[in-house]
């Protein structure tokens, strides 16, 4: 099953074990760095996030641990990601000079849409044709802004109004087998279904390379949504990670100083 795939992938990322995301009980285990990781960070996150819908897995610090074991318990692992329990946990990393990030919802194919037909004008782009197009804002989301030889851009498909480019879908490898989708449409091109076309040919297109397409976004980020389960994607995990904040932003013992 893919899911199960995804999960062994996180649980190497996450210092534990594929089952530990099955699990009723909360995990906490130390933060590591793994070298068959998503290369999203050169170094280990201070603490990172995740649940399929059950427990949470956090990954930290081990000076953390002490105060997590305290945070977890009695606790829904699910229901950590709410608001009101980031603001415990980041009150918390502020000590230590993280904040929390973004929260990732992701999604992993669940209807198969292989037999889906569009009538737009598409272009397809290979990794050697993908070059032209870094660095041009209105591909941020589709494409990395660069090539990244640690999680390259492995292939793209562009929906065409004559010679215009209407949007763009691309796919990062990530890993070698999970490689994540985002997509870009023009802002007078959008309500069209151009954006749910692309990233479902991109998404059959990647199956049948034999990787599996992955789908990120945020919790507001309503749009996105949209495209996601317009295009055959379900919600399948969510997960979070801090990064350092300004030295002028650090708490201590409960006081913001700077």
């Amino acid at each position: 099953m893919i899911d199960q795939r995804v999960k062994e992938q996180l649980a190497l990322e996450f210092n534990c074990s594929s089952e530990d995301f099955d699990r009723d009980e909360n995990i906490i285990t130390k933060n590591c760095l793994h070298e068959k990781r998503r290369k999203f960070s050169d170094t280990p996150f201070f603490l990172q996030m995740a649940t399929f819908g059950r427990n949470a897995v956090i990954s930290a610090d081990e000076k953390l641990h002490p105060w997590l074991n305290e945070w977890v318990k009695a606790k829904k692992g699910f229901w950590l990601f709410e608001q009101h329990n980031f603001y415990e946990l980041e009150s918390e990393l502020r000590k230590h000079g993280f904040k929390m990030a973004l929260t990732h919802h992701m999604f992993l194919p669940e209807k198969d849409t292989s037999d889906f037909k569009t009538d737009i004008k598409v272009k397809w782009l290979e990794q050697e044709d993908i070059q032209p197009y870094y660095g041009r804002e209105e591909f941020s989301n589709a494409l990395c802004d660069r090539f990244k030889p640690e999680r390259p851009d492995m292939l793209a498909v562009i929906a065409l109004d004559g010679e215009k480019i209407m949007g763009m879908a691309g796919c990062s490898a990530d890993t070698p087998l999970m490689w994540q989708i985002g997509i870009d449409v023009l802002p007078e091109y959008r309500d069209r279904g151009i954006g749910k076309s692309l990233v479902t040919l991109l998404k059959n297109e990647t199956i049948r390379r034999g990787a599996i397409p992955y789908y990120g976004t945020s919790l507001s980020n309503l749009f996105s949504w949209k495209i996601a389960l317009g295009s055959g994607f379900a919600p399948a995990w969510i997960e979070t990670e801090s990064r350092p904040c300004p030295d002028n932003m650090i708490i201590e013992d409960k006081k913001l100083i700077g």
